[in-house]
């Protein structure tokens, strides 16, 4: 099972009514095809209304712990968008750029 799999294993526990687990290594520096490291999560749940941000981000690490870096894991970085059933519009946050993402070459024509 790869890591993406077992985030969403994990994450199953809060009863997501949505979830989307996006794979960004690609967009960092030191990818390699089959890296698994930099994730954005998208996780809609009825078990964060009327909390506040910070402690919704506490309450999806707390789940997914063992697969953190901090922890012993294979994640580096883990984006999260947390939202209640009634906060959801269906819009996925766009990620910034990475300073150390690999760099496109700009084509010029003659």
């Amino acid at each position: 099972m790869n890591l993406q799999q077992q985030l969403a294993e994990y994450l199953g526990v809060l009863n997501p009514t949505h979830l989307e687990i996006i794979n960004e290594s690609v967009n960092h520096g030191g990818y390699y095809p089959g890296k698994e490291s930099h994730f954005k999560v998208i996780i809609v749940s009825q078990v964060f209304h009327g909390m506040r941000a910070v402690q919704r981000h506490q309450k999806v690490y707390s789940s997914v712990h063992n697969l953190l870096a901090v922890d012993g894991g294979s994640i580096h970085a883990l984006a999260l968008h947390t939202y209640s059933e009634n906060e959801w519009n269906g819009h996925v946050p766009k990620s910034p750029e990475c300073a150390h993402a690999p760099k496109k070459l700009n084509k010029i024509r003659l």
